[in-house]
C-alpha cells in the first residue's frame, strides 16, 4: 500500500500562487504536480501520466516548492577532501616560488615529493598539477631556438643553398 500524502497547505497555497504567476509551461507543471496530488487526490503515478513527466519529478517539483523560500539553501560547491588550506598550500609553495622568480627551471616531480612528504602520505599526481593550477602557477615552454645557434650562419645558409632539393645523379 502507498504511503498517505502528507502535503502542507502552505505547499499547497505556494503551489496555487505559482499556477497563478506562472511565465514558463515548466513553471506551471511544477505548480500542477502539487495540486493534482494534494487537492484531487491523485497519486504520483498518476500525476505523472496527466502532466507528462515522470513518477520522480512528481516528488521533486514538491521538494522544490516546499523549499523555494528558503533562504538558507546548500550548495555543492567547496574544496571537500582539501589536505591543507589555501595559506598553507601558498606557504608550501613560497619556498618554489623563490626558485621560479630567479629563472629556474621546475619541474613537477619534485614538487610532487615534497608534497607527499609534507602531508604524509601518497596523493596522486594530479593533486599537485590541481595545486599549482589554483595558485595561478602555469607551464612555460622553452624558447623555440637552440641556445647556440648562430642566427647569421642559418641566413646564410637559406641564401645559398639550393631552392630544390634533386637526388644524386645515377651512375650507368
Amino acid at each position: 500500500m502507498a504511503r498517505k500524502k502528507s502535503i502542507d497547505p502552505k505547499d499547497i497555497q505556494k503551489a496555487k500562487q505559482l499556477r497563478d504567476q506562472a511565465a514558463t509551461i515548466s513553471e506551471y507543471r511544477k505548480a500542477l504536480s502539487v495540486i493534482l496530488v494534494a487537492e484531487y487526490g491523485l497519486d504520483a503515478d498518476r500525476a505523472a501520466d496527466v502532466l507528462g513527466i515522470s513518477r520522480r519529478t512528481v516528488f521533486r517539483d514538491r521538494s522544490n516548492i516546499r523549499s523555494q523560500d528558503d533562504t538558507s539553501k546548500r550548495t555543492w560547491g567547496g574544496r571537500r577532501n582539501s589536505v591543507m588550506t589555501i595559506e598553507e598550500e601558498q606557504e608550501f609553495l613560497s619556498r618554489w616560488q623563490e626558485q621560479a622568480t630567479q629563472g629556474g627551471v621546475l619541474t613537477i616531480p619534485p614538487i610532487h615529493a615534497a608534497l607527499v612528504e609534507r602531508i604524509g602520505h601518497i596523493v596522486p599526481l594530479s593533486t599537485t598539477y590541481r595545486l599549482l593550477a589554483r595558485h595561478g602557477w602555469r607551464k612555460v615552454q622553452p624558447d623555440t631556438k637552440h641556445p647556440k645557434s648562430d642566427s647569421e650562419a642559418q641566413e646564410e645558409f637559406k641564401k645559398n643553398s639550393r631552392k630544390q632539393w634533386l637526388p644524386p645523379a645515377r651512375k650507368t
